[in-house]
Formats: structure tokens, C-alpha cells, sequence
């Protein structure tokens, strides 16, 4: 018979369980296992009504994710790629982009703020480019700001001296 993994929150509420199993209190278990204590309260009601068969019972609450590990994995090699790859303008990421390389692969459509989300499940940040022209000659700005900028700024009048 296959064997399923437990999820975390299956696996913090067969812990409490051996913990009030054990005599610990619903504060003690709490802290220990980094829940609400209230939390605490309803699995030990669901403890004594069935053991710790019914902690494990427990269905998963909030909708089940659109994508699995695999897919998530194909997200983040994707990422890894250059965006012109994908027939994008430019070398930078966008949400946007994102997300419309996530529906081209795997056919889910995400909004703005969940591909944000996805991109931080995955380990990515927020990065700014430079925004300065690739042309750019430092040279020639530090004489600019040096000789020109001086004699255009406004000299203070006499009135404001």
C-alpha cells in the first residue's frame, strides 16, 4: 500500500496530540507547537472523541493549490532562463510575464498578486534595474556636472539673501 505524506499541519496536530497524550496542557501545547491556543482546544475536543485517528482525519482547509511541486519546479527553471527565450522584448521579468509563461506551460491562468505570491513560495525577490542608458559615458557627465550644471542652476537675488 502507498504511504502519503503528511502535510505540516497534519503533522503539528498528531504532535499535539502525543503532547496532550502525555498530560501537557492546551498552553503548554500550544507554545510548543506554534499555534493559537484556541487552536489547541478544538483538536483536544477532536482527540477525546476519537484519539489521535481523528487529528489525523482532519481535512485540509483553503483551496487545494492550482499547481504541484513539479509544476511549480518547471515555474522556477523557466524563470531561470532568459525572458527573450519566451519571446519577450527585453531580459526582465515582469508579474506579468510571469504569469503568462506559467499559463503557457501549465494552462492556469493567475492573477498579478498570486504570481507575486508564487514568486516568493520560490525563493525570488523583488529586483530593480539600473536605469541608466548602456551608452552612458561617466566621463562626460562628471565634466558636465562640473563645468555646465554650475552656470545654469539659479543664482539666489538679491531680495532672498
Amino acid at each position: 500500500m502507498a504511504q502519503r505524506r503528511l502535510s505540516e499541519a497534519t503533522k503539528k496536530r498528531l504532535r499535539a496530540g502525543r503532547m496532550l497524550q502525555a498530560g501537557k496542557d492546551c498552553a503548554q501545547v500550544a507554545l510548543a507547537v506554534g499555534v493559537a491556543r484556541q487552536t489547541v482546544y478544538t483538536w483536544k475536543r477532536l482527540f477525546d472523541e476519537g484519539g489521535i485517528d481523528a487529528l489525523r482525519a482532519v481535512p485540509e482547509r483553503g483551496r487545494p493549490a492550482q499547481l504541484d511541486e513539479q509544476q511549480l519546479a518547471a515555474v522556477r527553471a523557466a524563470i531561470l532562463r532568459s525572458p527573450t527565450e519566451y519571446g519577450f522584448g527585453t531580459e526582465l521579468w515582469t508579474l506579468k510575464r510571469v504569469g503568462t509563461v506559467i499559463e503557457r506551460l501549465h494552462g492556469v491562468r493567475f492573477g498579478q498578486t498570486q504570481v507575486w505570491r508564487i514568486l516568493g513560495r520560490l525563493g525570488f525577490s523583488p529586483q530593480k534595474p539600473e536605469k541608466r542608458a548602456i551608452e552612458r559615458d561617466e566621463d562626460a557627465v562628471r565634466a558636465w556636472k562640473r563645468r555646465t550644471w554650475p552656470t545654469l542652476k539659479k543664482k539666489p537675488s538679491e531680495k532672498d539673501a
